[in-house]
């Protein structure tokens, strides 16, 4: 047990900013809006940790997280116009349309970030991390319009990333995205629940 302890205090950092990862994807799960303040923090930690381990793929999601956290804060309280005055977002499916343009983004983000993490960096995980960064811009995105399908791109993400950061020996952050894995399992699930709920209550209104 010393150890553990010994550990956990060598990388107090590291571990708080796990623990804001879990306390964020609680909120993002309960359609809470404080999760976007919750992200705003952890995503600044985690732009030092990705430095620090030459993830700089991984890096640059943080800081385009951190500019779209305002973004979502802000279309998750007024993003939706109701009769004379703006209301928050409900949460709705993606179109067929839509999800072949994200499909086309990512597959151009994978490319152009191998290409530069290649090109100009000493990334050990060219191609894994371009993948995992390509989709998280999506899904990111996808979260902040809250479509529903966020969900089952974050499921591939934590996934791949999970044995991404068992690799790179960042631990916390592994357990971290095993339980992100799961939760965006649980995500999608509830809030297909809230889509169908939303659906009959507009229905009944009509």
């Amino acid at each position: 047990m010393e150890p553990v302890v010994h550990w956990m205090a060598a990388h107090y950092f590291e571990v708080v900013a796990a623990a804001l990862g879990f306390i964020a994807i609680y909120l993002q799960i309960r359609q809470n809006v404080w999760y976007w303040m919750v992200s705003i923090v952890m995503v600044s930690m985690y732009i030092y940790i990705y430095i620090d381990a030459r993830l700089y793929a991984d890096m640059s999601l943080q800081v385009y997280y951190l500019v779209i956290s305002f973004y979502g804060w802000y279309v998750w309280l007024y993003g939706r116009q109701v009769n004379d005055h703006k209301a928050g977002l409900n949460v709705t499916a993606t179109s067929k349309k839509l999800r072949s343009i994200l499909a086309v983004v990512s597959l151009a983000l994978f490319f152009l970030i191998a290409w530069i993490l290649i090109r100009f960096t000493d990334s050990d995980l060219p191609y894994w991390d371009s993948f995992t960064t390509s989709l998280s811009f999506v899904a990111t995105w996808m979260l902040a319009r809250k479509k529903i399908e966020n969900w089952l791109v974050w499921i591939v993400v934590d996934a791949v990333s999970t044995g991404i950061y068992i690799y790179k020996g960042l631990y916390p952050t592994a357990v971290l995205f095993l339980f992100l894995t799961i939760l965006a399992a649980v995500g999608y699930r509830k809030w297909r629940m809230d889509l169908s709920e939303e659906a009959t209550a507009l229905k009944d209104w009509q």
